[in-house]
């Protein structure tokens, strides 16, 4: 058997080649293209996150969405595994975690390091002067408020870490209550869980305010601990098991009207990352806040209805005397804190030159969705 019977496909090339009048160099180019293709293993990068919610909720759901998105778009090397809460440390205790190193990241929102310094509330917590949370994130990234966050976290307080804001939520409940809230009167006294700055606030309006990890809320409320609590959303609140405990819910307020997720990365381990993958962690922050949005349609209002019509929630709206209350204040807190700390006096006046033009501008052009809600489906 000849050496070319061995190799039939090569004979060819070799047959076509000299038929053709081509040298040696141009033989050996038609077999390298010829040649199967050389895989390359890419060996990714892991950085260790961990979130701040349980595994059940929502929210980690949508911490594993953006990691998902980082890892794809990366091609294999970067990959961001995350843990859910109280996996590695406590969840107020991610932000020091990343800051040392023993994670290289996590999700949460930025409220939660409230305790560190209050201008943290500003940023997704805050007054909000009208804004919702997708116009909090035009200032974030349009209007100064991502050189504030930096300044605040890596020359005020010198963490070792990088933090951006994404994904925007709708304006909270009020919160769970044994009974139905009527006026501000029925506030006073009651012990209630909140966090950040939204604490201040209920504290000046009356409440005992107790700042509760996520985990533990209705276990609290279960056991008589606290009377009312907050959280978030139908989602979150309702696979927390808010319904098993209570079946009272006061929708509408202003102590949460606008927040947004925060995550973060040790510095070191982000600035350390090439060029291309810091843009993709960008662009897939980008892209988690239009999916959560749209997800959270989807699944928020469905969860509404399933509490609504058949686990016996009953919805009330929120009385415009404790709206008002809470502006007041909202009011009280900013005069304090801003005579205290020039960093939050600065991150409010910023918020403020911004609100005043673009809740104007939304006000002006925006429709009112509840007129047209009640045209096609009120019925008599």
């Amino acid at each position: 058997m000849t050496e070319s019977s061995k190799e039939p496909g090569l004979a060819r090339r070799q047959f076509v080649a000299k038929s053709l009048g081509l040298g040696a160099a141009a033989m050996a180019t038609a077999q390298a293209v010829a040649a199967p293709a050389v895989v390359k293993t890419i060996k990714p990068q892991v950085f260790k996150f961990q979130s701040t919610w349980p595994t059940r909720d929502i929210f980690n759901e949508f911490a594993q969405d953006f990691a998902k998105k980082v890892n794809d778009m990366s091609g294999g090397e970067l990959r961001i595994d995350v843990y859910p809460t109280n996996s590695i440390v406590k969840a107020f205790g991610i932000q020091n975690a990343v800051h040392k190193g023993i994670l290289d990241g996590g999700h949460g929102v930025p409220t939660y390091w409230h305790d560190r310094n209050h201008a943290f509330s500003l940023f997704g917590s805050g007054p909000g002067f009208g804004m919702t949370a997708n116009q909090l994130l035009a200032w974030i990234h349009y209007g100064g408020g991502q050189q504030l966050y930096d300044e605040l976290v890596q020359k005020e307080l010198a963490l070792n870490i990088q933090g951006f804001m994404y994904g925007p939520m709708p304006a909270q409940p009020f919160g769970w209550f044994r009974e139905r809230i009527n006026s501000l009167k029925d506030l006073q006294g009651l012990r209630f869980r909140t966090v950040g700055l939204s604490a201040d606030v209920y504290r000046e309006m009356g409440l005992k305010v107790t700042a509760l990890q996520p985990s533990e809320i209705v276990s609290w409320l279960d056991k008589g601990l606290i009377d009312a609590a907050e959280f978030n959303n139908p989602s979150s609140d309702r696979a927390l098991g808010f319904p098993s405990v209570t079946s009272v819910c006061m929708l509408k307020s202003y102590h949460q009207s606008g927040e947004v997720f925060e995550v973060i990365f040790n510095k070191e381990r982000f600035d350390g990352l090439s060029f291309e993958l810091r843009s993709i962690i960008r662009y897939a922050l980008q892209a988690s806040s239009a999916d959560m949005s749209w997800k959270a349609a989807e699944r928020y209002s469905d969860d509404f209805q399933e509490m609504r019509q058949r686990q016996g929630v009953r919805y009330y709206t929120t009385p415009d005397d404790i709206l008002k209350a809470e502006l007041v204040a909202w009011k009280k807190i900013i005069a304090r804190e801003s005579a205290a700390s020039p960093i939050f006096r600065r991150v409010i006046e910023s918020q403020m030159r911004f609100a005043r033009r673009v809740v104007d501008f939304e006000n002006a052009v925006t429709p009112s969705s509840k007129l047209s809600y009640d045209f096609w489906f009120a019925t008599a």
